[in-house]
């Protein structure tokens, strides 16, 4: 479908690419991936012909179209989302419009042997199988369907493009993409702005696309969820792999070490064969022998081993002071912009000990809770921090508070105190800056390096509480696993939000999902969390079926007049009684389902406040609080077979 051939492309002295060719066919899923700067946007700025090469080609089949994001956002800002979204079907409208005439012009043509008639005939076969393609029916349902499942409520939608921020826009955009059904769509980090649900649909709506699709992304679970190819840029040439991004990294580490190993026998084997050349080239009677030798190592052509992953950050959080067995505590918490009402009432408590991922849709007031536990928010109702609680805090825009002017090393040195200060230079370079990196001004530095340095001041002093919002943002794969690393071995208090379910899987062991009314807490980690949700939602889903067809039975087997009167006495009667039966068996399930999940609510606020550190107390409380939800299950189960009688 692409051909992409003897690719080179350059930026001055520095070279992207060098000769580097790629095919892409009609159902690749590939993953770019690489060190940041490698030139992963470039290759999808070139695909899209928004960058032209140095030399080489890049060849489309005929027809191919292609979807790029991100792209320049070309949008009415007075036009609502629905209406912004419809401009997708653009071609579809001008298609649809061209087949109506060239069926009328073919329908009034009187010389079928003509070349101008068969010239219409190729073109109409030619638009009815491109609209055949993009799917003419059903505009509005498709609109809907992939507005709401990358997050937009149904209110949204005829609500204008201008009360949106930019990253609810770009929504917009990866929307219409989406609806365009290009057979090539490149992705440049799709994932970002979007909340887990709203990752978990695009991933599904991806595996079941019927076009080709090159993406990059920093989330390891999407790469491996969605492509099933990945394309490595590194030092200007590219590795391609039939695997998806995990499977790669072992493909790749074993052949680093084969490179390591070969160029490791080859250096002895050159170094053997040196001092031989040494120890005979000053006898006559040698002398030919160790020319030969020579021409040998002139011949040899030096094993280079590839660049795989490079340097990673080291980091290593301080050991976290003593602090009270309640961290934070807060009491009917609230929060409202104007007419906008985020959340009310919300309850919670961090006890000492606990790692918690704090979820929830866009929107919702995650990263708001976060600056209220930080009084950087005004809100309402009561936030209590514990004893001897110290807060370490990385905001989302942590890289925007740093000073522009200063360099990197007056960054660290002018807030380092006591014995740190003596350890500067190397705390820099365990985040990868030493030499003159050092002496950069912040402000020439990438989003990544920047991301760095503003973790870096977090391990300035130990902090018993760690605040995180948004932690992974600008790091690359192998940094962010680094940084993955280091938490898991940080003996304090921890509250992240995160998007990237890989970071948060092993990470944290308590989920709090924010809800509009408020803290819904799930023991156990997120891949936990996200499953019970999934079968939360699928059960709701089955409930309404069931809802839907008890209505239809119960409508379907009310006696009508005509059959009443068919009916004899007692044949009423003991209609009447079984119907009253199923009815009290029904109440009697439903009260009992009422009350089982008042205790599973109660039991929440419970959990919230168990001490993790008493293992044997906190199992047996978790092992109580799956009976109750078993023993829930149960009941619908009940319920819905009573239904269907």
């Amino acid at each position: 479908m692409v051909t992409i051939g003897n690719l080179t492309i350059h930026f001055g002295a520095r070279e992207l690419f060098s000769g580097v060719s790629l095919f892409i066919g009609p159902r690749d899923r590939i993953g770019l991936v690489g060190r940041n700067g490698a030139g992963k946007s470039t290759m999808l700025k070139t695909l899209a012909g928004l960058q032209r090469p140095n030399e080489g080609t890049v060849a489309f089949a005929k027809g191919t179209t292609v979807g790029y994001l991100p792209q320049e956002m070309q949008h009415s800002e007075e036009a609502s989302v629905y209406e912004e979204a419809r401009t997708a079907f653009k071609e579809v409208q001008e298609l649809s419009k061209l087949v109506d005439e060239l069926t009328h012009a073919i329908t009034d043509h009187h010389d079928y042997t003509s070349d101008d008639y068969a010239d219409k005939v190729e073109k109409l076969s030619e638009a009815a199988h491109r609209l055949e393609l993009l799917g003419s029916g059903n505009i509005e349902e498709k609109i809907e369907k992939v507005l709401k499942g990358l997050g937009f409520k149904s209110e949204d939608l005829s609500r204008p493009m201008k009360e949106f921020s930019g990253g609810w826009k770009m929504r917009v955009e990866l929307g219409k993409i989406l609806l365009q059904n290009p057979d090539l769509l490149l992705l440049d980090e799709p994932t970002n702005h979007l909340d887990i649900e709203s990752i978990e649909w695009l991933e599904e709506f991806l595996v079941e696309y019927n076009g080709a699709i090159v993406l990059i992304s920093h989330d390891r679970t999407f790469l491996d969820n969605v492509t099933n190819r990945t394309v490595e840029i590194s030092k200007a040439k590219i590795y391609d792999y039939r695997y998806s991004y995990s499977k790669y990294l072992v493909q790749r580490q074993d052949e680093i070490e084969k490179q390591e190993q070969a160029a490791k026998n080859q250096q002895k084997y050159i170094d053997d064969t040196q001092k031989l050349i040494d120890k005979f080239r000053a006898k006559q009677s040698k002398a030919s022998f160790a020319q030969s030798l020579i021409k040998k190592l002139d011949k040899i052509e030096k094993i280079e081993v590839d660049d795989f992953d490079g340097t990673k950050v080291r980091i290593q959080f301080p050991p976290s002071p003593h602090a009270g067995k309640v961290i934070m505590e807060g009491h009917q918490l609230g929060k409202a912009y104007g007419a906008l009402r985020l959340f009310k009432g919300l309850d919670m408590q961090i006890n000492r000990g606990e790692k918690i991922a704090l979820v929830g849709k866009n929107g919702v007031g995650k990263s708001t809770l976060i600056r209220m536990i930080m009084n950087k928010e005004s809100f309402e109702g009561e936030m209590t921090p514990g004893y001897s609680v110290s807060v370490g805090y990385y905001a989302q825009n942590q890289s925007d508070t740093l000073d522009l002017n200063k360099t990197v090393f007056e960054t660290i040195d002018d807030e380092a105190v006591g014995e740190i200060r003596k350890s500067v230079r190397a705390l820099l370079g365990s985040f990868l800056f030493s030499g003159d990196d050092v002496d950069k001004k912040v402000k020439v530095l990438s989003g990544g390096e920047k991301a760095r340095l503003a973790f870096c001041k977090l391990l300035l002093q130990p902090y018993n509480f760690l605040v995180l919002d948004e932690p992974t943002n600008h790091l690359d794969l192998a940094s962010k696993e680094v940084l993955k690393q280091a938490l898991q071995k940080y003996d304090g208090t921890m509250l992240v939000v995160s998007h990237d379910r890989d970071f948060l899987s092993g990470l944290t062991n308590i989920v709090y999902e924010i809800k509009p009314d408020r803290l819904k807490i799930w023991p156990g980690d997120v891949m936990d969390f996200l499953k019970e949700k999934k079968a939360e939602t699928i059960a709701s889903f089955e409930r309404a079926k069931v809802d839907k067809k008890r209505d239809e039975q119960v409508d379907k087997n009310k006696p009508n007049e005509s059959s009443v009167a068919e009916l004899t006495r007692e044949q009423q009667k003991e209609a009447e009684k079984q119907q009253k039966k199923i009815q009290n068996q029904l109440q009697k399930i439903e009260a009992s389902i009422s009350q089982k999940e008042a205790e599973l609510k109660s039991m929440e606020v419970e959990l919230s406040k168990l001490d993790y550190t008493n293992t044997q107390q906190s199992q047996s409380t978790l092992q109580k609080y799956e009976n109750l939800k078993q023993q829930v299950e149960t009941l619908y189960s009940e319920w819905e077979a009573l239904g269907n009688n």
